[in-house]
């Protein structure tokens, strides 16, 4: 379930995608995400005020096999779920993007339902389907592409059977 963003939550991403905004909050966000998301036994964050779909991926460490579990957003294609490793326009791809390329089986909860799914990089017929459907909800995709010089991996989780 993906709601497009409203009037204001669009004025905020124009806010937040702004260079120093970013820069400011890309290292804190998923701290305060996480926090909020223990608080309210992951039911809300504080992204959610952006219209964000928040969901806590627990995926398998690239380098030390150990579970690792952050704050992320997401888009929902029905029961997929599509990940942009846009690392707020950092110049290499996000933890994260490695892990599951490494150890693909990930666990997804979001509002207190939690799933197991098999992510997979987008094929090039998939990638711009879903880099556009992100951006139609945050045009900030399209700044942190600039800024990142680089293409930005689009990850897609199917629930796994």
């Amino acid at each position: 379930m993906t709601r497009k963003p409203n009037a204001f939550q669009k004025l905020l991403h124009r806010i937040f995608m702004l260079r120093p905004v970013t820069e400011f909050f890309a290292p804190r966000v998923n701290r305060i995400d996480d926090a909020i998301l223990r608080l309210t036994k992951g039911k809300f964050t504080a992204s959610e005020i952006l219209g964000w779909n928040i969901i806590q991926l627990t995926t398998t460490g690239a380098k030390s096999g150990e579970p690792r579990t952050m704050p992320i957003i997401a888009l929902f294609d029905g029961e997929k779920i599509i990940l942009v490793a846009s690392n707020f326009g950092r110049k290499h791809n996000p933890a994260w993007y490695y892990n599951l390329k490494a150890y693909p089986e990930c666990e997804v909860e979001w509002k207190g339902k939690a799933g197991t799914y098999q992510a997979r990089e987008t094929s090039a017929d998939q990638y711009d389907k879903y880099w556009q459907l992100a951006v139609s909800y945050y045009q900030g995709y399209e700044k942190y592409k600039e800024r990142a010089g680089r293409r930005i991996p689009v990850m897609l989780l199917e629930p796994k059977r």
